[in-house]
């Protein structure tokens, strides 16, 4: 039975790892520009398939190719983080003055067009990863196991959501970007250029989200050009469980949410788990509407 528990927290946390890695984006435009970036999940997705690409040539040789691996980590975020930036520039800046619904069409439209864009290059079919790519190592602990793929996703999400906290905490620019968030009027007025730092947040979300679009692949070993609407949501989710626009919360929210998600599938019925989910969401809203770490806003009229 612990050794069951022990299998399930790990698990849990590889998958909440992911989740908020995720959820970052979501968090960081909602924080910014008060706009759900519904194309968010999609982008995850395209990096994971990115760094498909770049992973190809290792495919066959028996060997791991660790740096190959973080070639098509840097390769992803990059090429996501440029279709952050066009997405912002085509999609959202134009409707920034627009009615709410227009912005949220829009995003709708764009999260279609990259799914649908990706199985027109890729093809309908799951996309298999090379199976050789990291060694095949494991450790064994209270009858738990843990592969070197988890320790790599729990390792690379801690560090990339400190890098994130420090950055937006103790940095001039991440001072822009949470003084941009508080009252774009007031953050003009300062001298800060507000279109730069919204489009860096389109920027820096996607190459993040790309990270866990990878992570995803490499974890499962196959990606599907659906996925971004399956883990954007439950990521989603996790930002909303959190307190959507606190990145800490975001944090939080994905790690309880693979908790639970993991704890269902191991005790459960993995078919439950969607629907314990939202069953978690339900709960926590009823209690604190705003989420967890997430603070009441009083919004001008």
């Amino acid at each position: 039975m612990l050794s069951t528990v022990l299998q399930q927290i790990i698990n849990g946390l590889t998958v909440g790892g992911i989740y908020a890695l995720i959820a970052l984006g979501y968090t960081m435009v909602y924080g910014v520009l008060r706009l759900i970036n519904f194309a968010h999940g999609d982008l995850c997705i395209f990096g994971a398939y990115i760094g498909l690409v770049a992973l190809g040539s290792g495919a066959g040789s028996g060997q791991g190719h660790l740096l190959l691996v973080g070639a098509a980590f840097i390769l992803a975020a990059a090429v996501v983080a440029v279709a952050g930036l066009v997405l912002e520039f085509t999609a959202y800046r134009p409707l920034r003055k627009a009615d709410r619904l227009a912005a949220v069409v829009s995003a709708l439209g764009a999260s279609l067009f990259i799914e649908n864009g990706i199985m027109l290059i890729w093809g309908p079919q799951l996309q298999v990863f090379p199976s050789n790519l990291l060694p095949a190592v494991h450790w064994t602990f209270g009858g738990a196991r843990i592969d070197l793929v988890q320790v790599l996703i729990l390792l690379g999400s801690i560090l990339l959501m400190g890098l994130l906290y420090w950055f937006v905490h103790h940095t001039r620019y991440g001072t822009a970007m949470r003084a941009t968030a508080s009252d774009q009027d007031a953050a003009r007025l300062m001298g800060i250029s507000v279109n730069r730092v919204i489009a860096s947040v389109f920027v820096i979300g996607p190459a993040i989200g790309a990270v866990g679009g990878l992570f995803i692949g490499l974890y499962y070993r196959q990606v599907y050009f659906t996925m971004g609407w399956t883990y954007g949501l439950n990521a989603f989710i996790a930002a909303i469980i959190g307190g959507i626009g606190n990145i800490p919360g975001a944090m939080l929210g994905g790690v309880l949410l693979g908790l639970f998600n993991a704890f269902a599938a191991g005790f459960i019925s993995s078919s439950w788990q969607q629907a314990i989910t939202f069953g978690l969401l339900i709960g926590i809203l009823l209690v604190r509407p705003t989420g967890l770490l997430g603070e009441r806003v009083a919004e001008k009229v």
